[in-house]
């Protein structure tokens, strides 16, 4: 299973306004760049892998939702769903960001552990937990 950790300038971002997670577009893209939490805040830190074989650059959208339970919220996120149609990769990490934000900043990342490649016609799901939309981070 992947491992999820934000980046580091999400939530000063996230107080100040930057993110507004019922009116922005978020995306996910693919990159075999290791990231740094401390020191990545916008998507020109991280190297996106190549465009082509059914991966577009910037990546895919993922639809948002928000709910709060006495005092909790939590920001959810729809599958995103990358299709091969042909080699794709290798990539370790899938990387969250604003794609509305002026600056394309960053929110968080998975590890997936070690490098996957994809070969024509297979698919790769970025899941955010065991749902489907599935939480993304929650603030109590």
């Amino acid at each position: 299973m992947a491992v999820f950790f934000k980046f580091q300038d999400f939530s000063e971002q996230l107080i100040r306004g930057v993110h507004d997670f019922d009116a922005h577009v978020f995306k996910v893209y693919l990159s075999n760049a290791a990231p740094s939490a401390s020191l990545d805040a916008v998507k020109a830190d991280l190297a996106e892998i190549a465009s082509g074989n059914g991966y577009t650059a910037g990546g895919n959208a993922t639809t948002i939702t928000v709910a709060e339970v006495t005092g909790t919220t939590t920001v959810s996120g729809s599958e995103v769903v990358f299709t091969a149609t042909g080699a794709v990769g290798p990539f370790q990490y899938a990387v969250l960001y604003n794609d509305t934000s002026t600056s394309k900043n960053l929110v968080g990342a998975w590890d997936y552990g070690s490098s996957i490649s994809l070969a024509s016609g297979e698919t790769f799901t970025v899941k955010f937990s065991n749902t489907n939309p599935g939480a993304i981070l929650t603030l109590a």
